[in-house]
């Protein structure tokens, strides 16, 4: 018999502790900012930690013994990617990891490298570790977000010692291909740069023909200078849980992201490993399902946001979040802007592109409509540009 999942029935989340709904407590703003989403947690997830609240003591834990296969086995089954447990560090969060990688690597004042428009932890991530940023743009060609390989050749300097990725990409919602993947790997092999992936996001892949494709997994020579950051959160709406990963194959690279996490990291908490665990092993029927609401959600956004005058969204392949340009318009502070008309977004300024807004679509299609409608009225009486 076929499962089936109400995404349709909003959460009141107003009175809890979310983050995303208390930004604007009080306020007529749809909050479609942060990246979670407004649906429960797979059923399985939910069962799991009932059983593990009625337990009753919750004291100091390590994941149970059944985690790391569960985990091999879905890498395996899902991305065709071969990984062992030693590989697999814990993280309570994937911006934890980020910033432990940027302490593994290099000596002060080193170079590290990303692209932009990027996740706003990316630019910051360097100078916490004593680094300096470097950054090469994207470009929008065709009407998809592209890297510009001979810049991001130019863009490298003899102290630059990482390239951070994010795949697939956040905002922008690109999945890279195989081949941009490749280029991308020859170039840091070329420059003898590390290489941390943020694939967060791997598991929602929403455009038809697109696949997830681990930067690691291309060959044993990228394997062996590469972190990958991973994590359960986004997959199964679990990121207040506080459970990821990173996988490295080289020991030696191993050992100094572990080196550069003691006694400063904390452990994964309890509840974090359990739910985990029951997502990889139960949550499959649910995250195809939400991938399906999702990839409809989207469609209604690229639809409505592509239809308004001077205002240009690109096809999101992955995650829910759509990447919105608003520079044509006569729009000076976008994200003030979208407020004061009744919706929160993602200022693009915090994402190295000003001129842009972000927004999160992972809610019911109720709220994304009421919000969609905000949106197109946010721009009348917006002069038209010259």
């Amino acid at each position: 018999m076929e499962l089936t999942f109400d995404f349709d029935t909003p959460i009141d989340r107003t009175t809890s502790d979310s983050d995303k709904w208390r930004k604007y407590h009080g306020k007529d703003i749809i909050p479609m900012w942060v990246a979670d989403t407004d649906f429960a947690s797979p059923p399985a997830v939910l069962e799991v930690l009932r059983q593990r609240v009625d337990h009753g003591v919750f004291g100091y834990a390590s994941p149970d013994p059944a985690l790391k296969p569960a985990i091999i086995d879905y890498l395996k089954n899902t991305l065709d990617w071969s990984v062992r447990p030693e590989w697999i560090v814990w993280l309570p969060g994937l911006v934890c990891g980020l910033n432990v990688v940027c302490r593994s690597v290099g000596r002060s004042g080193a170079g590290i490298l990303t692209t932009v428009p990027i996740y706003p932890p990316f630019l910051t991530a360097p100078d916490n570790s004593g680094k300096r940023l470097q950054t090469t743009g994207l470009v929008l060609q065709n009407g998809q977000w592209r890297f510009d390989f001979d810049n991001l050749r130019r863009s490298i300097d003899a102290r630059t010692a990482l390239f951070m990725l994010c795949n697939p990409h956040n905002p922008t919602g690109r999945v890279w291909t195989r081949e941009e993947l490749t280029h991308i790997a020859t170039i840091c092999l070329e420059h003898r740069l590390w290489i941390c992936s943020d694939e967060i996001h791997c598991d929602l892949v929403l455009a038809p023909g697109c696949q997830h494709i681990p930067l690691a997994s291309l060959s044993p020579e990228v394997a062996e200078r590469t972190i990958t950051l991973m994590a359960p959160s986004k997959t199964y709406n679990i990121p207040g849980l506080g459970c990821s990963f990173a996988v490295i194959s080289n020991s030696g690279l191993r050992q100094r992201f572990k080196k550069a996490m003691a006694g400063i990291v904390p452990h994964v908490n309890l509840m974090g490993f359990a739910a985990a665990l029951a997502g990889y092993t139960h949550g499959g029927p649910w995250l195809a399902a939400v991938r399906n609401y999702l990839l409809h959600n989207r469609d209604m956004v690229f639809d409505r946001v592509n239809a308004l005058p001077d205002v240009h969204m690109a096809p999101v392949e992955a995650t829910y979040l759509a990447w919105i340009d608003v520079r044509r318009t006569a729009i000076q502070n976008p994200g003030r802007h979208f407020e004061q008309a009744g919706i929160g977004l993602s200022d693009g300024v915090h994402f190295g592109a000003q001129g842009f807004v972000r927004m999160n679509f992972g809610c019911p299609r109720g709220t994304l409509k009421q919000a969609l409608g905000r949106f197109e009225e946010a721009f009348a009486g917006v002069p038209h540009p010259e």
